[in-house]
């Protein structure tokens, strides 16, 4: 989420000391593992397997980001595609959760939208979905583009919205009517004041406005991500007039108490499971949104 705390971790995520500390140290190596599954596939599926057995859908993302050569583009269709396939036969109950600038979105965008369609006709075929996660602001005009082009085509795509983003009821309202999910998140890049709202009341309101505009949309599934226990307690109460199915979507290793309650309660639960190689920006991320999770690590980091 925006604000003061988001930009001075990512900034300092950025120096090679700090991101040594994450990524050499067993401190560092033990917070990623808090929150990511691990580098294959393999693993990925085997904590999807133990969250169904939770009674939770799972959401798959092979982490990365950015990819700025069209030959590691198609490569990274092909390990999605894996992915599909490996979660029907299974029995898995879960999806995949993409980042268009792996498909090839910056660098060649007919790519990245012929890549897109292809996941979605497999995903299709296997009977599951695919979601479009939202990244930073420089690419949300662009991804909100090919997502409509390939859920009019397909029909079994979801897309991430933002609610720190000032676009974002704009956004809502030209996707809701396409159908499939809609994410629902407070966003987790430090943003400009012109693009993005900078406190945490100003993005938690709007995520409260935009959950009671999507809860009254019987069009598409909406899809409520936050670990915000006053948000999932608004959500619950919008629920109550709403006739279509909606589900709560969390983060793997946050809030787990919580994912248990709603379990228990009944509710639908989907967790993102991220997995591979490249989890040191996904990580710093994860730092930005809570004080908590770097007092974790400094220490674990310094024996405290």
């Amino acid at each position: 989420m925006p604000g003061a705390f988001t930009g001075a971790v990512l900034a300092a995520t950025r120096f090679p000391p700090v991101r040594a500390a994450f990524t050499r140290t067993s401190a560092g190596l033990s917070l990623a593992h808090r929150f990511v599954a691990g580098e294959s596939l393999a693993e990925g599926l085997a904590a999807a397997r133990e969250l169904n057995e939770q009674g939770i859908r799972a959401s798959l993302d092979h982490l990365g980001e950015e990819v700025g050569d069209p030959a590691a583009c198609r490569g990274a269709q092909r390990v999605y595609l894996d992915c599909i396939e490996q979660i029907a036969q299974q029995g898995i109950d879960g999806n995949i959760s993409v980042k268009l600038t792996q498909l090839g979105m910056g660098v060649d965008d007919d790519l990245a939208s012929k890549q897109l369609k292809e996941l979605a006709a497999a995903a299709g075929d296997a009977g599951m979905t695919v979601s479009v996660d939202m990244e930073d602001s420089r690419w949300t005009e662009a991804t909100v583009r090919l997502y409509a082009e390939a859920q009019q085509e397909a029909g079994n795509l979801g897309l991430a919205i933002q609610s720190c983003l000032h676009r974002t009821a704009a956004d809502l309202a030209a996707v809701a009517p396409l159908g499939g999910h809609i994410r629902l998140c407070k966003g987790a890049y430090a943003e400009p004041p012109e693009v993005a709202m900078q406190s945490k009341e100003a993005v938690d309101g709007n995520f409260a406005l935009l959950m009671s505009r999507l809860m009254a949309e019987e069009s598409c599934m909406p899809a409520i991500a936050t670990h915000d226990e006053r948000l999932v307690e608004i959500a619950l109460i919008l629920a109550q007039g709403r006739a279509n199915p909606f589900e709560f979507q969390m983060l793997y290793g946050v809030r787990q108490p919580l994912q248990r309650r709603l379990v228990e309660a009944a509710q639908r639960l989907r967790v993102y499971v991220p997995y591979g190689s490249q989890w040191y920006p996904y990580l710093t991320r994860r730092l930005a949104e809570r004080p908590a999770n770097v007092s974790f690590f400094l220490r674990a980091l310094f024996g405290g």
